[in-house]
């Protein structure tokens, strides 16, 4: 069976931010999230170099080379956050995020690197495909593997702290995965604006919910906002449709600071 998807994306500055520093994409065979951090225009600058590096991603692609396919891109946008570092000594603390998805047919390579998320609705079920890049999830796991727990107060005061993102520096490389999509997949790709202040449990609720991908996006994004809305908030949803009942969308989305650049 052939499948396409129906995407929808959204992007919103949060309640207590001066300027969106989040970028996100949405196409045919490509989806994405950065956010990007690094102080004044830095995390905006990184998120959107990437999205604009990534989006000529969005064509067709042989299936069995997917991971090397979007591995490749990745390293190529990260080695241009690097020659932008170089022009402009100011952004030198940029980096940014990144969970971005790559369709060809049923097969789908997933990248990520960061804390924003990636999350898939199959059967009923909301699974996160993704871990954090985030120390306190590091402690975690070394705790796990000696057969301790991990101090409470010191995960959560690291909660926040990433280990890797994309900034330019050698050996930034993303985890990497092929997976098989299934029709009636939704897959959801959002920053921590989101997946913070709304938990997962009203996550699936709206991805259950509502059918509509962009009203889903919206809705996300209004409950994030409605719970605080402390950092940028940018989503984007993928549903796997049957390619012969579906006419396709109007051309891809770039949503938050990407969109501006």
């Amino acid at each position: 069976m052939n499948v396409a998807i129906r995407y929808a994306a959204g992007s919103d500055i949060g309640c207590n931010r001066e300027n969106n520093e989040d970028s996100g994409y949405a196409g045919a065979r490509l989806i994405a999230v950065a956010d990007g951090m690094g102080g004044y225009a830095g995390g905006e600058v990184a998120s959107s170099t990437v999205i604009g590096s990534l989006r000529s991603l969005d064509t067709a692609a042989p299936k069995d080379d997917l991971v090397e396919i979007l591995g490749r891109a990745v390293a190529e946008a990260n080695e241009k956050l690097r020659i932008v570092r170089e022009e402009r000594p100011d952004l030198s603390r940029m980096g940014t995020t990144l969970t971005a998805m790559l369709w060809s047919g049923e097969s789908v390579a997933l990248a990520h690197v960061g804390d924003s998320r990636g999350y898939l609705l199959r059967d009923g079920e909301l699974f996160q495909m993704t871990q954090d890049h985030t120390m306190d999830e590091l402690l975690k796991a070394e705790a796990a593997e000696q057969g301790q727990t991990a101090d409470p107060a010191e995960t959560s005061r690291l909660s926040h702290v990433l280990y890797r993102v994309l900034d330019g520096r050698e050996d930034r490389e993303p985890d990497l995965r092929l997976r098989e999509a299934r029709l009636g997949d939704r897959y959801l790709l959002c920053s921590d604006g989101l997946s913070g202040p709304v938990d997962a449990q009203q996550i699936y609720e709206v991805l259950s919910a509502e059918a509509d991908p962009q009203r889903a996006v919206d809705r996300l994004i209004e409950m994030a906002r409605d719970n605080g809305g402390p950092d940028n908030i940018t989503a984007v949803i993928a549903d796997v449709v049957e390619a012969e009942h579906f006419h396709g969308a109007e051309g891809p989305m770039v949503v938050g600071a990407a969109a501006q650049a």
